[in-house]
């Protein structure tokens, strides 16, 4: 996230208020430890969603620094000079921003399209959107989803960025009109605040649990409040009364007040996550106004809380923000592509998210330092010509090599771009799957398991009578293909082929996104033709509808065997969604959870890049999760062990 720079004027500022104590440099002192603490929180969410579940909630608490900062630059610089030099104002964020920005964007490009070029599916729009500062429009129009993207976004993190270059191109113009026109400061802050609501309410009102929170996440007139209020604690703490901290009554409750807003934002953090419809209705507005308290209680005078967030180590964490930012999202997925061994659950995971943060850290450092500083202290012109000059006399040698460098990648970079796939492999499978995952199924062959029990009796439960299904014939006994359905989303899909290897005839009706409520209606339709062995594998978009999950079970009926197949995924409620199909099962003879995620752990290659697929082995292990679930349900009704042919990988 982009940590405002000093402007001209920035180092003076009106005498304190009694207690208050001014900062020796123009940095407002804690702030650098508070971004230090947003984006730690903020990686920690990216790395492994179960780590801090609340911790893309960092981004607001950036939102609400920046605001200040912005608007205490812009009121400074209005009381010194009587005016406010919109140009200089852009242009110092443009240095801000730019550079680092310039040279992630073909980086990453690059590097990505050597490790996996699943990653650079929709690259032209998100590099257009990272230039042009318009990502979160983008992303909303294309239909991207923040928090359950199937499909690896490598630019997805710079909405943000997007989001706040937007505030800095509009909110001078509104503070300019404010400072001219407003009679009070009283009058800027209230403006400020109404701002703030009304985009609290609009995120409110427009959440809708069924379509996901991007649309309000990402946008700009929805995610306003953390900028607003930022903006209108400067307007107060511009006035006379400090942000009414000058009174008796704001000393006595400072410190409890300020400690209490800070364990707020750790509960937040902590307990908060996308799944709950209270993080869009009002959870985002709470984490802002505690940022705000925060911010209040860093800059108003010397507290604990300030030693704490002055701490070195969380000074030089802040001032690198900006690159950190920038960069721990591309280098999370091109490190997880390049290291498939590492995947979630396997012995190595920790070691590469380790991995992750010491790239990340050390390429922040390096932008911070050769980047960011050089072109904040002598501009863009005088920086080109250090690098000019850099480059002219270091020898005709050297100076030709890094040109000739430079239109080799340039030429290269261009290639990428236009040769970048529409489609990931996961995408295309899905696609070359969708017909036969939804195709009648075909004529019964054998099984490709045996049991000690008797033949099963289920063909007369399918044969019908004067076209409508004959009565469901209880039998415990291990289903052949023949007769099981499988209800499924993308999932199943992906799986089609191992599913018919595994169990020939099964007749599958899956898709891509389903929802439970899909799958409530297709058993429903279906009624007394479905077969006697049932395979349900939904929730992976939406997470366990619990209450149309045990409808689905209910219309099903006790005497059907059902196998319901766990999630995985790098989602935070993967493991409350699995605990409410435990729950589910929980008091049901005839269904079986089939441990998909359990399956998984320690293992290597069973999921295509996104992470969440099948790969082509793992498309088996994922059937035969699903068999060695009728197995074992088999094997508790009737007392008979069910023997389960180990068969070749085709």
């Amino acid at each position: 996230m982009e940590t405002p720079a000093a402007g001209p004027g920035a180092r003076r500022r009106p005498a304190p208020s009694r207690g208050a104590t001014a900062p020796s440099s123009g940095r407002l002192p804690g702030l650098d430890g508070l971004r230090a603490v947003a984006i730690l929180a903020v990686l920690a969410f990216h790395l492994d969603p179960r780590w801090l579940p609340g911790g893309f909630l960092g981004v607001d608490v950036f939102f609400v620094i920046s605001g200040f900062l912005i608007t205490t630059l812009l009121v400074r610089e209005r009381a010194r000079t009587g005016r406010i030099d919109l140009w200089g104002f852009w242009t110092r964020r443009a240095r801000r921003l730019l550079p680092a920005l310039l040279v992630l964007v073909p980086s990453v490009i690059l590097l990505a399209r050597l490790v996996e070029t699943d990653l650079l599916v929709g690259i032209r729009r998100q590099a257009v959107g990272a230039l042009t500062f318009t990502s979160n429009w983008l992303e909303i129009a294309a239909g991207s989803d923040y928090f359950h993207s199937t499909a690896p976004q490598l630019l997805m993190n710079l909405w943000s960025l997007a989001v706040e270059e937007q505030f800095y191109l509009v909110w001078p113009l509104v503070a300019l009109a404010l400072l001219r026109f407003a009679p009070s400061s009283r009058v800027r802050t209230g403006c400020a605040l109404a701002l703030a609501a009304t985009s609290a309410v609009l995120m409110a009102t427009r959440f809708d649990p069924s379509l996901g929170a991007t649309r309000v996440y990402y946008g700009t007139d929805t995610h306003l409040m953390g900028l607003m209020l930022g903006a209108a604690l400067a307007f107060a703490w511009a006035a006379p009364h400090r942000a009414w901290t000058s009174s008796d009554r704001w000393q006595r409750v400072r410190v409890p007040v300020v400690a209490l807003a800070g364990a707020a934002l750790v509960a937040l953090m902590l307990f908060l996550d996308e799944s709950n419809p209270l993080t869009f209705r009002g959870g985002l507005l709470a984490a802002s106004l505690a940022t705000t308290v925060l911010v209040l209680g860093v800059v108003e005078r010397p507290t604990p809380l300030r030693t704490v967030l002055n701490l070195p180590v969380l000074r030089w964490v802040g001032e690198r923000s900006y690159g950190l930012y920038l960069w721990h999202w591309p280098v999370i997925l091109i490190v997880e592509a390049d290291l498939s061994w590492a995947a979630r659950g396997s012995e190595n995971y920790l070691w590469s998210r380790l991995w992750c943060v010491a790239v990340t850290v050390a390429i922040a450092d390096l932008s911070y330092r050769l980047i960011e500083t050089p072109v904040r202290t002598h501009g863009f012109r005088g920086s080109a010509g250090r690098l000019l000059h850099t480059i002219r006399y270091s020898g005709t040698r050297t100076a030709r090599a890094v040109w000739a460098s430079v239109a080799v990648l340039a030429i290269i970079l261009t290639v990428v771009l236009v040769t970048a796939p529409t489609r990931t492999r996961v995408e295309q499978l899905l696609e070359a799957n969708a017909s036969a995952a939804t195709a009648s199924a075909p004529a019964t062959t054998a099984s490709t398991t045996s049991s000690t029990s008797a033949p099963s009796g289920a063909a007369a439960a399918q044969a019908s009578t004067k076209g409508k299904p004959a009565p469901l014939v209880q039998s415990w006994t291990m289903p052949t293909g023949a007769e099981i359905d499988g209800y499924g989303d993308s999932m199943m899909v992906g799986s089609v082929h191992a599913l018919r290897y595994y169990f020939p005839g099964i007749r599958l009706d899956a898709r891509s996104n389903r929802q439970w409520s899909e799958g409530l209606e297709l058993v429903r339709e279906r009624g007394a033709a479905n077969r006697r062995a049932v395979v349900i594998a939904l929730g992976t978009n939406a997470g366990t509808d619990l209450e149309r999950a045990r409808e689905t079970l209910d219309a099903l009926g006790p005497d059907r065997m059902v196998v319901l197949v766990t999630l995985h995924g790098r989602i935070n409620r993967i493991a409350e969604d699995n605990a409410a199909l435990e729950q589910l099962v929980a008091g049901r003879d005839n269904v079986a959870l089939a441990d998909w995620d359990a399956a998984l752990k320690g293992t290597e290659g069973q999921l295509q890049s996104d992470g969440i697929h099948p790969s082509l082995v793992g498309a088996h292990l994922y059937a035969k999760t699903i068999r060695q679930a009728f197995a074992e349900l088999s094997a508790r009704h009737t007392g008979k062990t069910v023997t389960l042919k180990e068969l070749p990988i085709p």
